[in-house]
């Protein structure tokens, strides 16, 4: 039998005419005597045109299937979806809406003239969840417990004919999201590796919690290899004795709690909601089916086999490290749906109750005329309601998902999740982080000299008083940000919390007005911008105070001609922060910077730190 002659096959083609173009080629190649007829009606070319046609299709599939598996080029819904998913980020299938919630109810007066004050033993605790509706029956909830013995705002509501008070009225503010809840029984019989359940409404907005019929918790995280996960407790004396006189700032306590019976959550093709378990499905330790000293003999005396039974490879796909299967329980899956566009109500609206749970049941005394005095209203709109992403944002957003790992980098990252930080527990107002350095030791000429440590950063932070002053975080809003920090910063890097120092300011200014201008309204327009631009919100830890700003700002002014003087002081008089600060010799070209130890400038009292003065030209 003759060898067969080797063709050149080319494998370039992708279109239509490359594909003609090519069986053309070759057919005059290898066949020059079969076939001579290339005209457009020939019979033979038919035959390579369809052949052309279909290979012109399946390039088209290879190339679209391909395109598909990228998330930077797939167009189909699901596919972005599922590639979305694969990098870190869960799409969002609809928005709520949030806002602010007064909280009012009634309680009887104790004494009478001057002596009076509320009887605080009819003072309510609400649980958190209190249903509440709109006057179009659109739902919210409340998303944490409201207490009316901790320092309500309050008012008198009715006096008697001789002037005595005998109602007041408390008010407690609290936060209220939009979402009608859902419950949901799922039987679980033997136990099945990565088994699913699945939510078939199409606008899941959150899983507010899985519990089993044996009143096992079971916690959302991001990847079934993650065994830790967030648990807030209340910073009472009872869990924490030192930290819980901050308890008015930080109300819970951040830990970190292991557990094995954990769930992912994923959005499907046809955006209905999907949580899968882990695969561990054996009911004994992880310790009794991983080899180990103990249960695997090494031929040494004092090493005692314990397990008369070989270890079988598969028992490692047994284990919790996965977490756990459901085994022969029921779990009930509670969670919220709705949101959109509609949830976005006015002011005023949500003004009926639905259902309340009030923990302090077992009170001493009568709280039924407490209870049904529970009045509600919404100072401020609900905002935040959105519908579906669309799919170039499901895109983008998980491309910055990836790129930034879930996981604290850059100087920014620090900052960002500081203050992602949620207010219940504790709140940071300013945020600076900075590497740290040490003293060079091995420079003897300049011992005083100084070196970065790359593998260690200092956050510098400063919170609020009830008076929106800066002053220092307390060491309970510290322990809580050790904690949120510990599950996103990189294993070598080492972070010291510590407090920024405050440096306050007075300024003193003076100005020209222009003639045919009322002299006190240009004086007073000129302290109120000066109070913007020297806001507290406006300053930053490590922020300098440009000068020639502050002037031009002034000059803008409507009836002001010039501006003479403006000149920052230091001031650390009583109540004020005693850390004292050389303003002129920190000034260059007309900006005030801040000291090498990360400080803020701040005006402590507008009102009275603010002063002006009409000068005659």
């Amino acid at each position: 039998m003759a060898d067969l002659v080797k063709k050149d096959i080319r494998y370039l083609g992708k279109d239509f005419a490359q594909f003609r173009q090519n069986l053309i080629t070759f057919t005059k190649q290898y066949f020059p005597n079969t076939y001579q007829d290339f005209n457009e009606s020939s019979p033979g070319m038919m035959f390579m045109e369809m052949a052309s046609y279909v290979g012109d299709v399946l390039s088209y599939y290879t190339d679209q299937a391909f395109r598909e598996s990228l998330l930077s080029g797939a167009q189909e819904e699901g596919n972005v979806l599922m590639l979305s998913q694969l990098f870190g980020y869960r799409p969002r299938l609809s928005s709520p809406a949030h806002c602010k919630l007064d909280v009012y109810q009634l309680v009887p007066a104790i004494g009478s003239g001057t002596a009076a004050r509320p009887d605080y033993r009819h003072a309510l605790s609400i649980q958190n969840g209190m249903e509440v509706l709109t006057e179009d029956d659109i739902l919210f909830r409340t998303t944490e417990n409201i207490d009316f013995n901790d320092n309500p705002e309050t008012s008198v509501y009715e006096t008697d004919g001789s002037g005595n008070v005998t109602y007041y009225l408390l008010r407690k503010q609290t936060n209220v999201v939009s979402g009608e809840i859902m419950t949901r029984d799922f039987t679980f019989t033997e136990p099945k590796q990565y088994d699913k359940i699945l939510l078939p409404e199409t606008n899941v907005l959150e899983i507010i919690s899985v519990t089993s019929d044996t009143e096992q918790s079971w916690h959302e995280v991001n990847y079934l290899a993650q065994d830790t996960v967030f648990e807030d407790i209340a910073n009472i004396s009872y869990n924490d004795p030192e930290l819980s006189q901050h308890r008015s700032s930080v109300p819970y306590i951040l830990k970190l709690r292991r557990t094995p019976r954990r769930y992912v959550a994923r959005v499907r093709s046809n955006l209905t909601t999907e949580l899968q378990f882990g695969s561990g499905i054996s009911s004994d330790a992880d310790e009794e089916i991983i080899p180990n000293p103990t249960n695997v003999g090494a031929g040494l005396e004092y090493l005692r086999r314990t397990t008369t039974s070989n270890v079988d490879p598969s028992n490692f796909l047994a284990t919790s490290t996965y977490g756990l299967a459901p085994n022969n329980e029921t779990l009930t899956v509670k969670y919220t749906m709705g949101g959109g566009i509609k949830d976005n109500v006015g002011v005023n609206t949500i003004v009926n109750i639905q259902s309340v749970t009030y923990i302090n049941d077992n009170s001493t005394v009568d709280l039924s005329t407490a209870k049904n005095s529970v009045a509600i209203n919404n100072p401020e709109p609900a905002r935040g309601g959105a519908e579906k992403q669309d799919v170039e944002s499901i895109r983008q957003n998980a491309i910055a998902s990836f790129a930034a790992q879930n996981r604290i980098i850059t100087r920014e990252d620090y900052t960002a999740r500081v203050y992602a930080l949620p207010a219940k527990y504790g709140s940071v107002s300013k945020a600076y982080v900075i590497g740290d350095t040490q003293q060079n030791t091995q420079d003897i000429d300049y011992p005083r000299d100084t070196i970065a440590n790359p593998l260690a950063l200092n956050l510098y932070l400063l919170g609020y008083d009830s008076d929106q002053n800066l002053v220092s975080p307390n060491n309970a809003l510290k322990e809580n940000i050790r904690t949120y920090l510990s599950q996103f910063r990189m294993l070598t890097d080492a972070i010291s919390i510590k407090s920024a120092h405050v440096v306050n300011i007075l300024v003193d200014f003076e100005i020209i007005p222009k003639a045919k201008y009322n002299n006190d309204e240009v004086l007073t327009r000129c302290i109120d911008r000066l109070k913007i631009l020297l806001h507290t919100d406006k300053m930053q830890i490590n922020g300098s105070i440009n000068m020639s700003e502050l002037t031009s700002e002034l000059d803008r002014i409507e009836g002001v001609q010039s501006v003479p003087t403006i000149e920052i002081q230091n001031t650390t008089k009583s109540g004020y922060s005693n850390i004292v600060y050389n303003i002129q010799a920190a000034t260059r070209n007309n900006i005030i910077y801040p000291s090498l130890d990360p400080c803020i400038f701040e005006i402590k009292n507008p009102n009275l730190d603010i002063k002006g003065r009409i000068v005659k030209p």
